[in-house]
């Protein structure tokens, strides 16, 4: 009589059939979270400063575009005097994206060292990224030259008269709701030919 339940012999798994499954690992949500949260900071950051960059109020730039003498003439008697006569065409750069408003211009000018007169013009607007041309005229008649006789006549042998010009322009920049002051300033060295009254060189440098 054979017994109920029989033995079964199995056979070894080959090793070469062994199949071997990957480690799995969750993914991590709070790291990349984390990663995504920085990623927004960073490009904030980045739209901040190019706005900052772009916004950021500076002040005009000047340049003395074209200068002209009218007249130049040295009375000798019966006192040493200078009459003289300048047009001046200064160019106002308005480097901001907001328009800008000045009050007046004024241009001093001075020979060695030595004030002569004040030209001034009258306010404009300049608009935003671009540039005005504004005009200013000195008249000067009977102006007493005793302390600066000696060099005068020097220069007068030499044919050419140096002058020296000290521009300023004053404003306000029109930002949104608010009126933001800003000036710029530049000084010439003005080189006069006395026989053709014309300017020879100019050498120009911000102040």
């Amino acid at each position: 009589m054979s017994s109920k339940y029989e033995s079964v012999t199995y056979a070894p798994i080959p090793a070469e059939n062994v199949v071997v499954l990957p480690l799995f690992y969750r993914p991590n949500r709070h790291r990349y979270s984390f990663l995504r949260r920085c990623l927004y900071s960073a490009a904030f950051v980045i739209v901040l400063a190019c706005l900052i960059f772009l916004l950021y109020p500076s002040d005009p730039t000047l340049q003395l575009a074209r200068i002209r003498v009218n007249h130049i003439r040295v009375n000798t008697l019966p006192r040493p005097t200078l009459d003289l006569s300048f047009f001046l065409t200064i160019k106002v750069r308005n480097r901001d994206f907001f328009s800008l408003n000045y009050d007046s211009l004024a241009v001093l000018v001075g020979y060695r060292g030595r004030e002569l007169g004040l030209a001034t013009s009258e306010g404009g607007k300049v608009r935003a990224r671009g540039s005005s041309y504004i005009n200013a005229t000195l008249e000067l008649d009977g102006l007493e030259i005793i302390h600066d006789a000696f060099y005068l006549i020097e220069d007068l042998t030499k044919g050419v008269i140096p002058f020296d010009t000290d521009t300023e322009v004053k404003g306000q920049l029109g930002l949104l709701f608010f009126e933001i002051p800003l000036k710029a300033r530049i000084s010439c060295e003005v080189y006069v030919n006395t026989n053709n009254q014309t300017v020879v060189r100019q050498d120009c440098y911000p102040a």
